[in-house]
């Protein structure tokens, strides 16, 4: 019910107001059943836009920190992640990583969608960088399709250390969807290179083949 009522009355018509987002390749998505969207980072509400725009809930695995913060904005962001239904995991790495996963394929498992950010973080310049190789394995792991979209001007609404939002035009650019049959474990990296590629292409961005959370510049 929260969810609904953040899409449709608190946070989405502000959302649409802002950004007039223009969406292309909607019908890529299934109707029903497991369906994993992979999206470029580029701000801190692409998840948000993503969810406005699609008319099947997604949910999003957030780092545990959304859910543990102080404060009155820690308060805001629990209870927004309750309300929207995101699953909370440690992102440190290691086994933490493989909980995330695991918690991923639940969701799919039980005929849901699946929204993630192959970068694992946002883009310090508005480039798309490496993606990790969760989206695909998860894929390959389960048979689920994943749909390649691809963001623009979510940055210039939520500009990085700016508190407030700003109007800008949003474009989100759906494609086909890809389907990996068989569980082919020498194929991930290829794969995830392939899809970061392609985000870029679709995007107009240019791709930097580097994580963008070690990434410096000359």
């Amino acid at each position: 019910m929260s969810y609904w009522l953040l899409k449709h009355v608190l946070i989405g018509p502000l959302l649409r107001l802002l950004g007039r987002p223009k969406v292309t390749g909607l019908q890529y998505v299934p109707r029903t059943g497991p369906v994993i969207v992979a999206a470029n980072h580029l701000a801190a509400i692409d998840s948000l836009y993503l969810a406005l725009v699609l008319p099947r809930r997604i949910t999003f695995i957030a780092k545990q920190e959304y859910f543990t913060e102080g404060g009155l904005r820690g308060r805001v962001n629990r209870w927004v992640m309750r309300a929207t239904g995101q699953v909370a995991v440690d992102r440190s790495g290691g086994t933490a990583s493989t909980a995330a996963l695991d918690a991923a394929e639940r969701i799919l498992e039980s005929g849901g969608v699946w929204g993630i950010h192959p970068e694992g973080t946002r883009s310090p310049d508005g480039r798309v960088y490496r993606g990790r190789t969760g989206a695909i394995r998860v894929a390959m792991q389960t048979g689920a399709p994943l749909v390649p979209v691809a963001l623009s001007g979510t940055d210039r609404v939520n500009r990085r250390g700016r508190r407030f939002l700003r109007p800008a035009r949003v474009h989100i650019a759906f494609g086909r969807p890809r389907y990996f049959p068989s569980l082919d474990r020498s194929t991930v990296r290829t794969e995830t290179d392939a899809l970061m590629t392609e985000l870029a292409h679709r995007s107009g961005r240019v791709y930097v083949d580097h994580y963008a959370a070690t990434f410096r510049s000359a």
